[in-house]
């Protein structure tokens, strides 16, 4: 019994009790006869020996270590267990799965502005996605460095390059410092291309990049929303327009809310407008009529008149008078 009481078959796994782990480490170097391997769903299990890597394996599954790994590594694939001589040797394992994570600036980043000698203080926020794109070579940068690597180590070192990468970036795409918001796609697209060649150096690919909001100072936030009130105050038709599709959309026609009643209210003043313009053409139609000259002639009848209205002579039918040679109807 005292033989094999120290050749206790190992279970070698990761639960991932702690989440946000990229890379961890066995705790225990002898791996005994016997021995089972279990990887899971979106791990990888690397086999080390000597400080250099003998294996990955990378589908999910429960494997025995002597028939199922042992055979399909480098230089132990001869190894034999004996009574009492374990396998000495490390396992690693890889969280494969896409890691989302929330980054904000440390500080407010000065950009150079027009008038402002100190610069524009600002500060960034959003989140980026990262995974373990090479095993191979995350260990074999960390190798004899780190036993463990997190998604709060990417988080840093990112950080580290991220003031110079957005001063760069807004520089290139931003059109309006006053309003980077407007690019701030283009500008995370910068930098996630940047961000990602450097994290591949470690086997980290960076998977998307985004930039939430952008935080100015309170007098510059004070100055934005007015601007934008301004704005929008400046194009009556256009807020008539969005208050009309608004009301459309919502009511089906018929108008409801806030927009409806604007709607509603633009409309009345425009039937409003209409009829007082009617009336003043109606108005002035009549005070030209009455402003007519007293001496101008009347005008002529449609049809012929018994009696010459110039000379009094008895009119036969014809159009001109055969008398004064006037003319007698249209």
């Amino acid at each position: 019994m005292g033989i094999f009481a120290t050749q206790l078959a190992n279970v070698i796994e990761w639960n991932e009790s702690k989440e946000g782990v990229l890379l961890w480490k066995w705790e225990n170097d002898e791996i005994k006869k016997g021995s089972k391997l279990i990887i899971r769903m979106g791990q990888d299990a690397i086999f080390m020996y000597n400080g250099k890597i003998e294996g990955i394996f990378e589908r999910e599954g429960r494997y025995d270590v002597e028939s199922d790994i042992i055979p399909f590594l480098t230089t132990l694939a001869s190894f034999k267990f004996g009574f009492n001589a374990p396998l000495r040797a490390e396992v690693l394992f890889i969280n494969t799965k896409e890691q989302l994570v929330k980054w904000g600036t440390k500080s407010a980043i000065n950009l150079p502005a027009q008038g402002l000698p100190g610069g524009m203080p600002i500060r960034a926020f959003g989140t980026f996605s990262c995974k373990v794109e090479s095993a191979k070579v995350l260990i074999e940068k960390l190798a004899g460095v780190k036993t463990g690597y997190t998604v709060d180590d990417v988080k840093g070192r990112i950080i580290a390059n991220l003031d110079q990468l957005l001063m760069g970036w807004i520089g290139k795409e931003g059109r309006d410092i006053f309003n980077l918001q407007m690019d701030a796609a283009n500008i995370a697209k910068g930098i996630m291309a940047d961000l990602d060649r450097d994290m591949q150096k470690i086997g980290i690919s960076i998977t998307d990049f985004n930039i939430e909001s952008f935080s100015y100072p309170e007098e510059i936030r004070k100055m934005q929303e007015k601007a934008a009130a301004q704005s929008l105050l400046s194009d009556v038709n256009k807020y008539q327009q969005i208050a009309m599709a608004d009301a459309v959309g919502k009511g089906g026609g018929s108008g409801s809310g806030v927009a409806s009643d604007m709607v509603q209210l633009q409309m009345g003043m425009a039937m409003g407008q209409q009829m007082v313009q009617g009336m003043m053409h109606q108005g002035m139609a009549a005070n030209n009529q009455a402003a007519a000259p007293a001496g101008a002639a009347a005008p002529l009848p449609a049809v012929s008149p018994k009696f010459c209205p110039n000379c009094g002579t008895p009119t036969t039918g014809t159009k001109f008078c055969g008398n004064c040679g006037s003319q007698l109807f249209v």
